[in-house]
């Protein structure tokens, strides 16, 4: 290229018009991507207000659902936010928009035959949350994953286990759900005492603790029950309690009522069995054969 060619193609490329034209590209973007980060803000605040609206409201929502459709329609929104901020930004550096769009179509299309599994999620996703089958914050077990919910997205759902691991699943992948979230847990409690224990005395002793601690619980629903006995063991006699308590909190029950127990058997020295060992000596006696 010649000189003059080159300094002629640098003077035009820095000229004054186009650096105000590079300018006012810049300046464009840099608007447009500030109101796209301004109207998902202003979404998600727009939600909050109808979320809390709906919580002063007489007539009561479940709040699982409310959770797991409040960051499904953020997540919604962000995505046709982002999308349509992309398209402008590509129109800002001359890009035709239309052939883009129709190939975009025709790559879509494309796409929906050979990536059956992407639509699988999808469609699962949905019917997930229009059935209401499990919800962000619901105990839940998939195939051998158990742990809480915390986001069901429009491909994959995400549990955490309460040991802290995070699981990915794909919705396609999920065939069955069990929920521990939506009705009250029942926690059974098994108390051995001794044989030499009595019996009587027991069932006062647990009854008058079981309405102690329902009085002072807040994770019961209603007064638990002492059933009786349960088995005669080989060392023992097992006594069986049933307490009705709020979801996924049976196990916290279980432990509270077993700690309060033994303290109560303390007091009142009834005896809960342990292994023992008992050992018999036969005396021997020699016997003299005389010639």
């Amino acid at each position: 290229m010649p000189v003059w060619n080159w300094y002629e193609w640098t003077a035009n490329l820095f000229s004054g018009e186009r650096l105000a034209h590079y300018t006012w590209v810049v300046v464009l973007v840099v608007l447009i991507y500030v109101i796209s980060r301004i109207v998902i803000k202003i979404a998600d605040r727009t939600l909050q207000h109808i979320i809390a609206a709906r919580d002063k409201s007489p007539l009561k929502f479940d709040v699982r659902r409310t959770n797991t459709m409040t960051k499904l329609v953020h997540n919604l929104v962000s995505y046709t936010v982002n999308f349509i901020t992309i398209l402008l930004i590509l129109a800002q550096f001359g890009v035709n928009l239309g052939p883009l769009l129709a190939g975009a179509g025709v790559l879509g299309l494309a796409i929906g035959f050979g990536a059956q599994s992407l639509v699988k999620d999808i469609i699962t996703g949905f019917f997930i949350i229009f059935e209401d089958q499990f919800a962000v914050g619901d105990t839940v077990q998939i195939d051998q994953f158990k742990g809480t919910v915390e986001e069901i997205g429009i491909r994959v759902t995400r549990i955490k286990s309460w040991t802290g691991e995070v699981h990915i699943i794909p919705n396609g992948n999920i065939k069955q759900v069990t929920n521990f979230s939506v009705h009250n847990s029942i926690a059974v409690i098994d108390i051995s005492i001794a044989y030499e224990a009595d019996l009587n005395k027991a069932n006062e002793v647990l009854k008058e603790t079981l309405a102690k601690y329902f009085e002072k619980s807040t994770k019961l629903v209603k007064m638990p029950d002492l059933l009786g006995v349960q088995t005669l063991g080989p060392s023992e006699v097992k006594l069986r309690i049933t307490a009705e308590c709020l979801p996924t909190l049976q196990g916290e029950v279980q432990r509270e009522l077993h700690a309060e127990i033994k303290r109560t058997f303390d007091e009142h020295g009834i005896e809960i069995p342990y292994p023992k060992t008992v050992t018999y000596l036969k005396a021997e006696r020699a016997v003299e054969h005389g010639a």
